[in-house]
């Protein structure tokens, strides 16, 4: 560590100074989740407003702290989300943000195809003894943009866990970096109903041991940890890594050892959530941490015999063409990784998709399952790659399946008291007799 305490003291500043590089015109952005630096951001947001820049830029991915950016307050800031938090989520719907449309997996190579990156900001773990910083729980997008921005800005935190594998930056690579040691984000976890257990029992049953596992965040991903402890030899290839995950790890429900890619590993691309989980990944051997190009790629995925990929959705129509990404024509979130994981399950040996999700919306007064999808609702799974619906009223395979017969077993799985008026919908447009 000797050898970089004078070339760090040197780059070491204050986040207003690094923020005070910034110019108009710059496109900057950061990986997902936590990889945003929250000293910077909130600095960069005063500089932006102080100096009256214009068309400033800034890319994320799963925003999770309020910035400039989505705010009307900031105009010469713009954020542009490739997967929408809460508040980029507002930002769009109000017309003060833009999107990029993208597969999660596609990602690193658009960020290659970009006119230009000015800079990245980082929020890293402390530096090691060879003057490398880890990017810690965000591994998905760091080696695309570091190799393309022009100026990399580091905010060193010593809560941020270090990987053993995953993105680093050298010192000499940097232009400036600060310190801020705050805590991360602890969300807590979201409380298990009846309808959410319900369905991860469905999913269950499906499951057997020794299959590879993805799922998200929320109710339904928690309930299905919940209902798969019992399992033996499970193993996980996934984008996100949660703690429902480690749970499972901790039960001895996962083991990894019957993965015949990355033996004995854990694979993920990044984490977000709880500090359980940041403490599992700090300097955990048996976590590896892969770029999301490579997480995601349904031929790598396809290679894994028995893998079961677990998604949500917003809605679903007769076709089986799911929208998990707006409400109507409200944008809500991103197509993210949900299509990746359901290709590379179907190709996957034994494999199995599912996605999973209440069979109402807004309290019980909505179907979630439709004749046609909401006006301006986009489709992010298509009918041809769908494979298991999942709602509390049952489970459903769709693959191979004519439109009729997906029409009625779509219905069995929609709330009883719109079951009439889906009928109803389905004999006028002569689906079914």
């Amino acid at each position: 560590m000797n050898d970089y305490v004078t070339p760090y003291e040197a780059k070491k500043t204050t986040p207003e100074k690094i923020a005070q590089h910034v110019e108009s015109g710059w496109v900057c952005g950061s990986d997902i989740g936590l990889s945003a630096p929250p000293g910077i951001i909130a600095a960069l947001d005063e500089h932006v407003g102080e100096k009256d820049l214009a068309d400033v830029y800034y890319h994320t991915l799963l925003d999770w702290l309020p910035m400039g950016a989505y705010s009307e307050e900031y105009p010469g800031i713009t954020g542009v989300s490739w997967f929408s938090g809460g508040f980029a989520r507002k930002a769009v719907n109000q017309g003060i943000a833009d999107v990029m449309p993208s597969y999660f997996r596609d990602m690193p190579s658009l960020i290659g195809e970009q006119n230009q990156i000015d800079a990245i900001f980082l929020a890293v773990a402390p530096m090691d003894e060879f003057g490398n910083f880890s990017t810690g729980p965000s591994a998905a997008l760091s080696e695309a943009l570091l190799k393309k921005a022009k100026r990399i800005y580091l905010e060193v935190n010593n809560h941020i866990p270090r990987s053993v594998t995953g993105p680093v930056v050298h010192l000499s690579d940097v232009e400036a970096l600060c310190e801020n040691h705050v805590k991360l984000p602890d969300y807590p976890r979201p409380e298990l109903d009846k309808v959410s257990k319900q369905i991860a029992s469905y999913i269950a049953e499906e499951i057997p041991d020794e299959s590879v596992i993805q799922f998200g965040i929320g109710a339904i991903p928690d309930a299905v940890g919940l209902a798969l402890r019992e399992k033996r030899d499970l193993g996980i290839h996934t984008e996100m890594l949660t703690e429902s995950m480690v749970e499972l790890i901790d039960a001895g429900a996962v083991t990894n050892e019957k993965k015949t890619l990355h033996r004995g590993q854990t694979v993920a691309s990044f984490a977000f959530g709880s500090k359980r989980v940041y403490d599992f990944i700090h300097e955990n051997e048996a976590l590896t941490m892969l770029p999301i190009q490579y997480i995601n790629d349904p031929s790598i995925i396809r290679q894994i015999p028995s893998f079961m990929s677990i998604n949500s959705a917003i809605e679903i129509d007769f076709f089986g063409q799911v929208c998990a990404e707006s409400m109507g024509t409200m944008h809500f979130s991103g197509t993210g990784g949900q299509v990746d994981f359901v290709r590379g399950a179907v190709l996957s040996p034994g494999g199995k998709s599912f996605l999973a999700f209440p069979s109402t919306a807004k309290d019980g007064t909505v179907s979630r399952i439709k004749a046609i999808l909401s006006p301006g609702a986009i489709v992010t799974t298509s009918k041809n790659d769908v494979n298991y619906i999942v709602t509390e009223y049952g489970i459903a395979n769709l693959r191979g399946k004519t439109l009729g017969q997906r029409t009625k077993a779509l219905i069995d799985l929609a709330h009883p008291k719109f079951r009439e008026e889906l009928i109803f919908e389905a004999k006028k447009r002569n689906i079914i007799l």
